[in-house]
């Protein structure tokens, strides 16, 4: 600016600036998220045998919980040999987690559209580290159980995370940004189980609150605020009174939220967004079900030890990232439904193969199927679903489908790991992997939904 000085010589507005700070914003964004992924992601391996030492360790609460299972087994006439407990506490504990994380993202995001993203995103990181530090300064189940409490409460980061990339001005650096956080999560689910499994039981909370710690330093070192004054919601009242309908699950069914907004879609397309969401509840219902059964089902039947778990981990993350990269990404607009079609079928034999295994071959070849649609199933249904509505409701409409996601996920491990309880292995993931023909036949009868929806 200013090489004459000259009258003549007015300034141009700047251009590059703007997109520079949304390089920055998406780059914090995902070195955050990536931090958090993989402070959460170290428990997965390890989960089984922690839960086993405590039984092995005489711990008062567990056995409280152990004694009161023991009694219900008895009086339905259960099998000693069939009391697979370990895997119905993992169940608890997992959809637990997740129920308190679904009550409480809604929450988190109705506060920050008064409040401002970083206030908020920093209080949820604080809750995080507040309680991978209650499960590090003690090695109790109740401690343990706390920790996920806090943690739960505080996993409003994630839904925080999605809304600071919809702030976002340009429609590129919003895209751009909802493709880095995928990555982030590739990235996590990958790298984490592999890191956790490396580790001792008594060593993986302290690094989890190593990684907690380091993530709500960066943010508050470097995440600017990207809700300015001006475009924040008028009262906390009114966002809070939105969030009803993203924590009734029959208002979520309904796209209740869509249905009374501004220029709702027409009966038709709202009947088949409806429908869609049931079709993605019905499927993260079945898979997050399963999925957290897989490791307890590795961890008895083949006796995998947290090293093997994390091997496992790894592979199916990085099947998962090496077909979204090589597949989903280029499938083309209006090809999505035939495509999740034929991901859901191939969870069918995916989970027979699972659920029936007794050689590792058989396993590895259930799990690539598993990661393959897993790898495209998610991904294909949200671009189906955004096709649907107005451009001022995509926001409403995304933000139902997450929370349908976060209702499956909190319902969806204790069913199966209920299942898996009484049952056994097989006759879970046999029923389960029936039970996938229902999403795949709502989609059959869905008509194709718009190309462009204005």
């Amino acid at each position: 600016m200013g090489l004459g000085g000259g009258e003549r010589c007015t300034p141009r507005p700047p251009i590059r600036p703007q997109p520079a700070s949304e390089r920055r914003v998406v780059t914090v964004v995902f070195l955050g998220l990536l931090l958090d992924l993989l402070a959460f992601t170290l428990l997965l391996p390890l989960l089984p045998g922690l839960l086993e030492g405590h039984g092995r360790a005489q711990d008062p609460l567990y056995g409280l919980w152990q004694r009161g299972v023991d009694w219900f087994a008895s009086a339905i006439g259960m099998p000693a040999e069939k009391r697979y407990n370990s895997v119905l506490f993992g169940g608890l504990v997992g959809s637990g987690f997740s129920a308190l994380q679904f009550l409480s993202a809604p929450l988190t995001g109705a506060a920050s559209d008064r409040l401002g993203r970083r206030p908020l995103m920093l209080l949820s990181l604080a809750g995080l580290v507040i309680s991978y530090a209650v499960w590090a300064a003690s090695r109790s189940f109740a401690a343990f159980l706390a920790s996920r409490v806090i943690g739960g409460i505080s996993k409003g980061n994630v839904s925080l995370s999605t809304a600071i990339v919809a702030d976002l001005g340009s429609p590129e650096a919003r895209s751009r940004g909802m493709a880095v956080i995928g990555v982030a999560f590739s990235l996590g689910f990958t790298l984490g189980p592999l890191l956790g499994a490396t580790l001792q039981v008594e060593t993986a909370p302290w690094l989890a609150l190593f990684f907690a710690a380091s993530d709500l330093l960066f943010i508050f070192c470097f995440l600017p605020e990207t809700l300015p004054p001006e475009r924040r919601a008028p009262s906390i009242t009114l966002g809070f009174r939105a969030t009803v309908d993203l924590l009734s699950p029959l208002a979520l069914l309904r796209f209740s939220a869509v249905a009374r907004g501004q220029d709702p879609p027409a009966g038709d397309r709202l009947h088949s967004l409806r429908q869609l969401g049931l079709v993605y509840f019905l499927y993260l219902f079945l898979f997050s079900g399963l999925e957290y059964t897989l490791s307890f089902l590795a961890h008895q039947r083949f006796q995998f030890n947290s090293l093997q778990q994390g091997k496992m981990f790894f592979f199916i993350g990085l099947t998962m990232a090496t077909i979204q990269g090589a597949y989903a990404r280029r499938i083309r607009p209006g090809r999505e439904r035939a495509a999740v079609k034929r991901a859901i079928l191939l969870l069918v034999p995916a989970f027979l193969l699972i659920g029936w295994a007794h050689s590792l071959p058989v396993l590895g070849l259930g799990l690539l199927l598993y990661s393959f649609a897993a790898a495209v199933t998610v991904p294909c249904l949200s671009s189906i679903v955004a096709g649907y509505g107005s451009a001022g409701q995509k926001g409403t409409i995304m933000g139902t489908l997450r929370s349908l996601g976060a209702l499956a996920r909190a319902v969806g491990p204790v069913a199966a790991a209920s299942v898996y309880w009484l049952a056994g292995a097989q006759a879970c993931f046999t029923v389960c992997a029936g039970l996938f023909l229902l999403p795949f036949l709502l989609l059959c009868h869905l008509r194709p939904p718009p190309l462009k929806d204005k």
